[in-house]
């Protein structure tokens, strides 16, 4: 029997599971599929090779408001009944006694993950491409048309000001990560100014799932979305920062630079970002006239996330090895440009 990845009690784990889900066939076999400074997810299979999904909080550096398995497992429960592809839930382990953290077990949903133009042309044909696009609007507005109060989820968080919150949430985390030697000359400040000027009348309160693109979403051979993934800062607030972020994501094949590296939708076939618009558009009743600013908010946030990683790594997080960050204040500056000329689209 090999031994289990860090992270996992096996015999407690195992234990639980069968106690949860009796079909279980032991021994079973786990395998770290996604790590870091984010939650740790695991493929848990049986002898028979029927497979679940564990997920459980990083291993080090967890604070106590962060990482909270009860709230991430009641938002996947919560949504599949209402029809939001989402993982079928099969328990939620609040005992740390059985390993440490809680924990809670869900369906492997298996179908295609895509973080590259290489893979999605291996993946799917063109028209296939093309097709995902379409699937991913629709989805996003299906999610955006949930009544939080109808699911259960409507004290999950604050209903109103959740562009404000971000702002202030992330200028806070900015200013408290600069880094010797890294000016942007006043760019980061002119750029958050000019957002917090302008917020929008936020139209609804949506579950919003706050990190929407493609490496988040499980994707069947046809191009439908099977499963969204990866809910650990979903909140409730403004749905059009969710439809702003993928914007952000969904390069087009003409971009002069994919966000963090190479987008899977520069490959051949894919809709273009005002297809995507338009998709969702007609999807929704939201009016998103306005979504260059929700753009701009999106590159904006992930320039000062990318801001904190790289301070971190420069504070000696990264190990002495910051190779694989030497680019990031260049990336983050640009992404602060690319927020100030998003905001000059908006009316």
């Amino acid at each position: 029997m090999s031994q289990a990845p860090d992270g996992i009690n096996e015999g407690n784990v195992t234990g639980w599971m069968v106690a949860q889900l009796p079909e279980i066939v032991t021994p079973l076999t786990f395998t770290l599929i996604a790590g870091g400074r984010s939650n740790l997810t695991f493929r848990v299979e049986d002898a028979e090779g029927k497979a679940w999904a564990l997920r459980r909080p990083p291993l080090h550096h967890v604070l106590p408001t962060a990482h909270d398995m009860s709230r991430e497992y009641r938002l996947i429960h919560s949504l599949g009944p209402a029809g939001i592809p989402v993982p079928v839930t099969a328990g939620l382990c609040t005992d740390e006694a059985v390993n440490e953290r809680s924990f809670y077990v869900m369906e492997f949903v298996e179908g295609h993950i895509l973080r590259s133009a290489p893979e999605a042309e291996a993946a799917f044909d063109v028209a296939t491409r093309r097709a995902v696009g379409d699937h991913m609007a629709e989805t996003l507005a299906a999610l955006h048309d949930v009544d939080p109060d109808a699911v259960g989820l409507g004290d999950l968080a604050r209903h109103e000001g959740y562009i404000e919150r971000q702002l202030k949430r992330w200028r806070g985390q900015y200013d408290q990560m600069q880094v010797e030697g890294v000016d942007h000359g006043g760019l980061v400040e002119r750029v958050s100014d000019e957002l917090a000027r302008r917020i929008p009348k936020q139209q609804r309160t949506s579950v919003v799932h706050g990190d929407y693109r493609m490496d988040n979403v499980v994707l069947a051979d046809d191009g439908t979305v099977r499963a969204i993934l990866d809910w650990e800062i979903c909140t409730l607030g403004d749905p059009l920062a969710d439809l702003g972020l993928l914007m952000v994501y969904w390069a087009d094949p003409t971009d002069a630079m994919a966000v963090l590296g190479l987008s899977p939708t520069t490959a051949p076939g894919f809709s273009t970002r005002a297809e995507i618009l338009e998709r969702y558009g007609s999807a929704s009743d939201l009016d998103i006239s306005g979504v260059g600013y929700y753009t701009a908010f999106g590159y904006w946030k992930l320039a000062c996330i990318l801001q904190g990683v790289y301070a971190r790594y420069v504070a000696g997080a990264g190990a002495g090895d910051q190779g694989s960050v030497d680019g990031y204040p260049a990336q983050v500056r640009r992404l602060f440009e690319l927020a100030a000329e998003a905001l000059e689209t908006v009316p």
